[in-house]
């Protein structure tokens, strides 16, 4: 079986496009569904976050009202808590060996854009893996940590590689509408990666080689079979 590192944000707000502060951090069914299926195959699972600090769960994601059902509330309330002594001792990133990793995945919420985007430990990590040709597997708003990845050189180690995240559609009629402080996909393209979106919180997987991409929550069960699959 294989080691894999959860990339998890610390982050719990993001300042907006109009200065305000929004409560935020990992989304529970992402994180829930990706680390349940992994740890189902057999895979031991690492987490980890920037210095160490203790994740949050974005309080929306755990609400019937974003979610729709309260038995998938209760469900993802009731996993976390059995993973809590994990959660609560997270390595921090910079102390990661990535050679030590046959995946790294990147779950999401809005909290990516406050840490994992600028987060220089994290860049180390994915250069690193990618240039090993080890699985990176981010989803939803988790590829906004692919932003960290900056070679020796200046260059962005994903440009040119086909990579599918949470749409500027998503974010503009479901996200943080016209208050997100900047657009993960627009931001991606402009850095020169190949932004390849679905149809709109529908579940969408693009892989490109070692990189496997979901486009959203509702990808979060695809993104982990997509794994499962390359790492057997």
């Amino acid at each position: 079986m294989s080691n894999i590192l959860m990339v998890v944000t610390a982050a719990d707000s993001l300042t907006l496009a109009d200065g305000s502060i929004h409560p935020t951090g990992f989304w529970a069914e992402e994180l829930v569904v990706a680390h349940r299926d992994l740890a189902a195959a057999g895979h031991t699972i690492i987490i980890a976050t920037p210095g160490g600090r203790v994740p949050t769960v974005d309080s929306g994601s755990l609400t019937v009202e974003i979610v729709g059902d309260q038995a998938k509330v209760d469900d993802f309330r009731t996993y976390l808590a059995s993973i809590a002594e994990a959660l609560g001792h997270p390595v921090a990133l910079g102390a990661v060996d990535a050679t030590a990793f046959d995946a790294v995945v990147l779950p999401g919420g809005h909290g990516p854009m406050a840490d994992l985007a600028f987060d220089a430990d994290l860049g180390t990590i994915l250069t690193t893996a990618n240039a090993a040709g080890t699985l990176i597997a981010p989803f939803c708003h988790g590829p906004a940590g692919l932003l960290s990845a900056i070679d020796a050189s200046g260059v962005f180690a994903f440009a040119g590689r086909r990579v599918t995240v949470f749409t500027d559609e998503e974010e503009s009629t479901g996200g943080l509408g016209q208050n997100t402080p900047w657009l993960v996909a627009s931001t991606l393209r402009e850095r020169g990666a190949l932004v390849v979106g679905g149809a709109p919180w529908t579940s969408h997987v693009v892989r490109d080689g070692n990189l496997i991409s979901g486009q959203n929550p509702q990808s979060s069960e695809a993104v982990a079979k997509a794994v499962i699959e390359a790492l057997a």
